[in-house]
């Protein structure tokens, strides 16, 4: 076999090497179920089915819910980990409701019945878009909060980096792609994923009210991830270690989640 050709196939198998990479890149971070499993209202809840667009790309239609509650002073916008859609947090959508808030939780693209593919840019526009109806539904930067769970967390970060809230509440997130990376898969050099979700380098510079939520029996987060994005952000912060798995940590510590989460919105006032 001349050079030639032998330098033609080298680059050909370096090429599918990283096409490959790029599919279980994809089919690492995002899980998304198209089918809803069930609505707010089988939980006793009163919901506003609501679609929406992103001023990026206008074709692109969005859909969330939103969940009033009578006299709320503030609305969490609740961006969900990487796996299912909306209908997989009805319990959480119940539990924020109950103390209190309105909250509205949205699906990114290609979660639910969301158009479109998810990336790392494509989530990071879709928050602004749920941010932006808020917005458009009269409900003040200042009435807002933050929250986001696993990956969802990153996207909350990123949002409040470059939008004005009231405060935010991260729950078993990670730092960034590069340390999960290393931590799930250390046979693999981190920079060939292409996100980054880099909250750590982010919280950094965010001034807002802060309450981090991590379990110590995470078994897909490290704890010390949750430590990390803790000690690095800026005050105002709090941490809560709560026990219980990734998955299953909600459910396990509801009283501790309630007691501080309350607490901890009272006393933005």
């Amino acid at each position: 076999m001349s050079i030639l050709r032998l330098l033609v196939s080298a680059v050909v198998a370096i090429g599918l090497f990283f096409l490959f990479l790029r599919y279980i890149e994809i089919r690492t971070i995002f899980y998304p179920t198209k089918e809803l499993a069930s609505f707010p209202d089988r939980a006793d809840l009163y919901f506003q089915d609501v679609f929406f667009r992103t001023a990026q790309d206008i074709h692109i239609q969005l859909n969330g819910w939103f969940i009033p509650c009578k006299d709320a002073k503030y609305t969490v916008l609740f961006c969900h980990g990487n796996a299912g859609n909306i209908s997989h947090r009805i319990e959480k959508l119940k539990f924020f409701n109950g103390l209190g808030y309105n909250v509205f939780i949205f699906d990114y693209e290609g979660y639910g019945k969301s158009q479109g593919k998810p990336s790392e840019t494509n989530l990071y526009r879709d928050a602004r878009a749920a941010y932006e109806y808020l917005l458009s539904r009269d409900i003040t930067s200042d009435k807002v909060i933050g929250y986001g769970e696993s990956i969802g967390g990153a996207v909350i970060v990123d949002l409040a980096s470059r939008q004005a809230m009231k405060a935010m509440i991260l729950d078993s997130t990670f730092t960034s792609t590069k340390d999960m990376v290393r931590y799930a898969y250390p046979f693999l050099p981190y920079w060939i994923f292409s996100s980054r979700f880099d909250s750590e380098a982010k919280i950094r510079n965010i001034k807002i009210p802060k309450l981090i939520i991590h379990s110590q029996d995470d078994e897909i987060v490290p704890f010390q991830m949750g430590r990390k994005l803790y000690e690095v952000s800026a005050q105002p912060k709090e941490f809560l270690k709560i026990h219980g798995g990734h998955n299953s940590n909600f459910f396990e510590s509801a009283e501790s989640l309630r007691e501080k989460i309350s607490n901890f919105i009272r006393d933005l006032t």
